[in-house]
């Protein structure tokens, strides 16, 4: 069966409820669980960076989650990932599980 085409998405308040996409962002918190669950590795991403001192209300985010990984080496909160998957929406939150992904480089401000 051919595989359909991934939405690109840059506003995350845009996500389907079900679909393939392709987006970007930062991470805005990693979930860890207890030892004693079953391994796995969530993220919230946010399409924008907090700004110092934290964010003063809600933005739109999508949960990342890798089943079977207690770490994800190199993605931590503050990271910026490219990433690719079929999203739906679980406990009301737009989640992938498995996505593909890819470390982007940092932007610093040379100012």
């Amino acid at each position: 069966m051919p595989q359909l085409p991934a939405v690109t998405i840059t506003d995350f308040s845009q996500l389907p409820d079900r679909g393939g996409i392709e987006a970007r962002g930062h991470v805005d918190s990693v979930l860890i669980l207890p030892s004693n669950q079953a391994p796995e590795y969530a993220v919230l991403v946010a399409a924008q960076p907090a700004p110092p001192g934290g964010r003063r209300g809600t933005v739109p985010r999508i949960r990342l989650v890798f089943i079977g990984q207690r770490r994800v080496p190199g993605i931590d909160a503050g990271t910026m990932l490219a990433f690719r998957g079929t999203v739906g929406v679980v406990d009301n939150i737009h989640t992938i599980y498995n996505p593909s992904y890819e470390i982007l480089p940092a932007i610093e401000d040379n100012e």
